[in-house]
């Protein structure tokens, strides 16, 4: 890690975080948590510094396509933590348009004064970014750019082939912006919930799609600053894994409801709430830090249900009764979701796809023997790959021959239903303004 002084500022917080990053095919939000969130910084730093981040990962191509033209040391050779300032140096000066030039300059060098860069490489980030102030207003801006830029050339060749043209172009570009925060109102009516909030002032929308959707379009601060979160009178959820849960209807009293890939507890919460009075439900996670957030998540939205630590074969090994319902919301690649998650783009491959469709195969398998008779499974990525999704299912159903794909539209509400993949047979948001990228699939095991 990049040795730090006493005093840390947001975008030394920020070049560290990005430059710790660089390279390791990891999540950014683990790096963000450790250098940003965890630091000495005010609440309005660490705002700044996760905006910055997130900033320079939804623009890299573009913001080193101009480092490109002005530095005359190749990307290629120049240190994590150099190319980092650079990036987040342009960023301000070019796209962040509230930040005045002096400022974006002066604070981006001497937060690499701060992480102990020699003086040389201070006076050569400080040249570059100064002669790109000077030149901006010639410069072609951020936004003309083409946005497939901003994305490895493989993956968008990829999305060409598998969903032509227009919409490789629409997904680029609905990728490259900031999304808006999306409230599932669990335990309050939709209505009383957006009262709530423009009580203390906070503008909302009611969602398109999903009948509990709030969309917040203006809100920047913490989640945990709005109104009825500390009384769980919602979570965080896309609309697209709102309508999810529902797919497991219909939700019979006495029935027995199992999420095999629980996660952090947004589709357990969710899954509770639907859930009458008499049904139960199970929850999977081997993962103890995400048990842990499992956890706080469900006290804090009163949900019910088992939680059992550990992967879902070792649960199976237990030998529950069957259940009436199962929801595998798999690991996948998380190609629906590069607008929340922009690292997403940078750290994928192009041979990932077989391992993760691999693992998700080997879930439904397991899934598929703890369903009962005429029980419904549910199948979830945040992914848009074929390989995770259509091919999984079809693989799926020719080895079990007691399954079959049910239609999902009269679960979801009419803008939903329309959602569907080319055969009309899952529910396939590509991502938008207001949805992001999902699959979901409903197999009924035959009586």
């Amino acid at each position: 890690m990049t040795k730090q002084t006493g005093t840390r500022t947001a975008r030394s917080q920020t070049i560290a975080c990005l430059a710790a990053w660089t390279g390791t095919g990891k999540p950014v939000q683990g790096f963000i948590d450790t250098l940003i969130h965890d630091s000495s910084l005010s609440h309005e730093d660490r705002q700044l510094a996760v905006m910055l981040v997130m900033g320079a990962l939804r623009r890299q191509g573009s913001l080193d396509l101009l480092i490109s033209r002005f530095a005359k040391t190749s990307l290629s050779k120049m240190k994590p933590l150099t190319l980092a300032a650079l990036r987040i140096g342009i960023l301000q000066l070019c796209v962040l348009e509230r930040i005045p030039d002096a400022a974006a300059v002066n604070e981006t060098v001497a937060a690499l004064k701060l992480l102990h860069q020699p003086q040389w490489l201070l006076g050569f980030v400080n040249g570059i970014l100064r002669n790109i102030a000077r030149q901006k207003d010639s410069l072609p801006r951020f936004e003309d750019l083409a946005p497939e830029l901003d994305y490895p050339p493989w993956l968008v060749e990829r999305w060409r082939r598998s969903l032509g043209e227009e919409a490789a172009q629409i997904i680029c570009r609905i990728n490259g912006r900031e999304p808006q925060l999306c409230l599932n109102s669990l335990r309050v009516d939709r209505d009383a919930l957006a009262s709530l909030l423009a009580a203390q002032g906070i503008r909302s929308e009611p969602g398109g799609y999903a009948p509990e959707s709030l969309l917040l379009p203006d809100w920047r601060g913490a989640v945990t600053a709005l109104p009825g979160f500390a009384d769980g009178l919602f979570q965080v959820q896309d609309q697209a894994a709102q309508l999810a849960c529902k797919l497991l209807g219909p939700f019979k009293a006495g029935g027995r409801f199992l999420d095999g890939c629980a996660g952090l507890g947004g589709k357990t919460c969710a899954l509770a709430a639907l859930l009458p009075e008499g049904a139960s439900l199970t929850a999977v996670e081997p993962d103890a830090r995400r048990l842990r957030l499992l956890g706080e998540n469900m006290q804090r939205q009163q949900a019910q249900a088992s939680v059992f630590h550990g992967t879902l074969e070792a649960f199976a090994a237990t030998s529950p009764p069957p259940f009436d319902g199962i929801l595998i919301d798999a690991p996948c690649s998380g190609t629906g979701v590069i607008r929340r998650q922009p690292d997403i783009r940078w750290n994928r491959q192009p041979d990932d796809f077989a391992a993760y469709q691999a693992a998700q195969l080997a879930l439904l398998r397991t899934a598929a023997a703890l369903l009962a008779h005429s029980g419904v499974l549910v199948y979830a990525t945040c992914s848009i790959e074929p390989e995770e999704n259509q091919q999984v299912i079809e693989q799926f159903l020719a080895e079990k021959t007691g399954f079959v794909l049910t239609s999902y539209q009269a679960f979801l509400p009419e803008a939903a239903a329309a959602l569907a993949d080319e055969q009309g047979c899952c529910f396939a948001p590509l991502p938008d303004k207001e949805i992001d990228g999902f699959f979901a699939a409903r197999m009924m095991r035959q009586a």
